[in-house]
């Protein structure tokens, strides 16, 4: 059988590639936020918190709870810094990164050729997700290719927008998943896309949607990454050396299965044992 590279390893020097180039065509900014970081001893992080295991609101203390947050908390005790955690949604995160409201986003959004010309981001990916898009269990939607011509709920600035387009969706873009998910329980769309991280716990375990169901396969599968500003090339480095970390040692499976993330992701698997066995 002869070798085929896969996603996670071709996706690997992909984005190392564009980091380094796009470092390189910026490399006249200056990278002031990790001396920041370092001199006010405090993280400023741009987090998602609609919902799902990556990023949600602890009903029982009000606090926010997810892989997400896990990973941000992480990132202060490693820099010796206090971390403060700002909710975001996907038509601001953007903004909010660019106007220096926050340091970084760790906040769903997967890398897209678009997005790593328009930021900068930590090489090595935390994760690896696509989309699925969530209907009635009696809808005649079983593909992506029946979605045309038939309204669809989604996030504004959502990566899931331009393929959604390509297969004639009809989109209503919403600013939170939240208000999508409820647009579509309100019947003002025939499905909702967003991450499969998000809708598959859903359909699986929540009783308010044992009326619904997932299509696959997933959409637009992209590696997840921390974003930072153009050029801050010093502190993409610290980062990545972090995230590296946190697959060699496993500590992403392991945050995965605190989480409940399901079904589990073949890419932290792999990603474990590539840096395990390079001693990154």
């Amino acid at each position: 059988m002869p070798y085929t590279r896969s996603p996670v390893t071709r996706f690997l020097p992909l984005l190392m590639g564009a980091a380094v180039a796009l470092g390189a065509s910026v490399a006249a900014y200056a990278d002031a936020t990790l001396d920041k970081i370092e001199q006010r001893h405090r993280l400023v992080v741009g987090v998602l918190l609609s919902g799902g295991p990556f990023g949600s609101i602890d009903p029982s203390n009000q606090k926010p709870k997810g892989l997400n947050v896990d990973m941000a908390e992480d990132l202060g005790r490693r820099l010796g810094a206090e971390v403060e955690l700002v909710p975001v949604l996907p038509a601001n995160r953007v903004q909010f990164l660019q106007q220096g409201k926050v340091d970084l986003l760790i906040a769903n959004m997967e890398w897209t050729p678009e997005r790593g010309q328009q930021l900068g981001f930590v090489p090595t990916p935390f994760y690896r997700v696509g989309g699925t898009a969530v209907v009635l269990k009696d809808s005649k939607i079983t593909r992506w290719e029946d979605l045309k011509g038939q309204p669809v709920c989604t996030s504004q600035g959502s990566s899931y927008v331009k393929p959604l387009t390509e297969y004639g969706a009809q989109l209503k873009a919403f600013k939170s998943s939240s208000e999508s998910l409820l647009a579509l329980r309100g019947n003002n769309c025939v499905a909702a896309v967003h991450d499969a991280t998000l809708i598959n716990p859903l359909v699986a375990d929540s009783p308010e949607w044992k009326d619904y169901r997932a299509i696959a396969p997933e959409l637009n599968p992209a590696p997840s990454v921390i974003w930072t500003r153009p050029g801050e090339t010093d502190t993409q480095a610290k980062l990545d050396a972090i995230v590296k970390d946190w697959h060699r040692t496993g500590w992403l499976i392991e945050g995965e299965k605190r989480h409940h993330i399901t079904p589990a992701s073949p890419a932290l698997v792999e990603l474990h044992d590539t840096f395990q066995a390079a001693g990154a």
